[in-house]
């Protein structure tokens, strides 16, 4: 009996509930049938959204299979051969040894680094390292297609090379537009062939922007990241989280060999202008100023000035365009063409910016006397 008079309670008790929910739902509506029905649906249309599908592995975080898919097959695998003869290994020759006895041998040297195709007429952008000296380029693709390279131009302080092939349907990587900036903390994929276990996508961030000074190459302008780069990895293509290019994977600092997180790469902006010159004229050029200096700071006055910030002149070169233009040793300059420049470095890349011929602005401390002198900037020296 117990159990019965249970079961009615409880029915009770939600035929209760439910007329009481009713009544609520009836007096919010404003007596209104429509606006019931569609307080009725509210919760409906709630319950089903909580039951349609996860959105896709493709989409969002979850995923970055779209991205890879749209830029691993711009990314192709260099391999080099480097014939090298040697005289006699060192060590080996003495005074005592005659010239003919000594011997000559011979070695092939190999190289493995990545590339990205950038054109569909067969254009590769890669590391100068990865092709340096070479006798031999093959160029592997993702389809399994393989082919031999010829080497477009080189430049060596930018450590970029552009190397070209003849193969049909190619498929040229996206370039992220010039005005998508990226950002510390933007999801970076790196793709490339480190230690040839064939073509590998890591994972990571923007660590930093604009690094230099880090002593690899003359003009450094590097994109930090922490996605593993190992050996291979040179000259491999770094994207955005849609697949878009955004640098041309280049070092690693390491202690041990391997990936410690922090990689280099050189900006992709950076690397298409040094294409196009390569193309174009076959070689780089760049302004020249002509001196040597170094950093002078606020904690170094001179002359009876203080707060100075700017490059103290070591030495000027004769008949270069600084020494044409008056600049004398222990001239100070602070600004170039009106920017405040405070290293070395800023001086060379605000003046290797400049082509031959180009008038250029300096702003200088010569004792207590601010001088202001125009130059004509001549091309770098090789």
């Amino acid at each position: 009996m117990k159990p019965l008079r249970f079961l009615l309670f409880l029915l009770q008790s939600v035929t209760l509930g439910l007329l009481l929910a009713f009544a609520w739902l009836w007096w919010q509506s404003g007596f209104n049938p429509q606006r019931l029905l569609e307080n009725l649906g509210q919760p409906l249309a709630r319950t089903q959204s909580l039951s349609q599908s996860p959105p896709s592995r493709s989409q969002g975080p979850v995923s970055y299979a779209d991205a890879v898919r749209k830029s691993s097959p711009s990314v192709v695998t260099i391999y080099t051969r480097k014939h090298i003869e040697e005289i006699a290994p060192p060590g080996t020759v003495t005074p005592a040894v005659p010239q003919q006895r000594r011997f000559k041998r011979e070695r092939n040297e190999t190289n493995l680094g990545s590339g990205v195709i950038v054109s569909s007429s067969g254009y590769i952008l890669t590391n100068q390292h990865v092709v340096d000296g070479a006798d031999e380029i093959l160029v592997a693709l993702p389809d399994g297609r393989g082919t031999s390279a010829r080497v477009i131009g080189q430049d060596r302080e930018t450590d970029i090379a552009v190397l070209q092939i003849d193969l049909p349907d190619l498929q040229p990587i996206h370039v992220a537009n010039a005005d998508q900036d990226i950002e510390v903390g933007d999801v970076v994929l790196a793709i490339g062939n480190p230690l040839n276990v064939g073509q590998t996508v890591t994972m990571g961030i923007i660590s930093a922007t604009g690094r230099n000074r880090i002593g690899l190459n003359t003009f450094e302008n590097f994109i930090q990241t922490d996605a593993a780069i190992n050996p291979g990895n040179s000259g491999g293509a770094l994207v955005n989280a849609n697949g878009d290019l955004i640098g041309i994977n280049s070092a690693i600092f390491t202690q041990s060999g391997g990936s410690q997180g922090i990689g280099f790469a050189i900006p992709a902006s950076l690397a298409l202008d040094i294409m196009r010159q390569l193309i174009q004229f076959g070689k780089v050029t760049r302004g020249w100023l002509g001196i040597e200096g170094t950093e002078i700071s606020a904690r170094s006055p001179k002359g009876g000035l203080e707060r100075i910030r700017g490059v103290l002149v070591l030495g000027v070169f004769v008949d270069s365009p600084a020494d044409k233009a008056g600049v004398e040793p222990g001239d100070i300059i602070v600004a170039v063409n009106g920017e405040p420049v405070h290293r070395v470095r800023n001086v060379l890349e605000m003046i290797a910016s400049h082509k031959p011929g180009d008038k250029v602005v300096l702003d200088l401390l010569r004792g207590k006397e601010r001088l202001r002198l125009t130059l004509v900037t001549t091309e770098r020296p090789a």
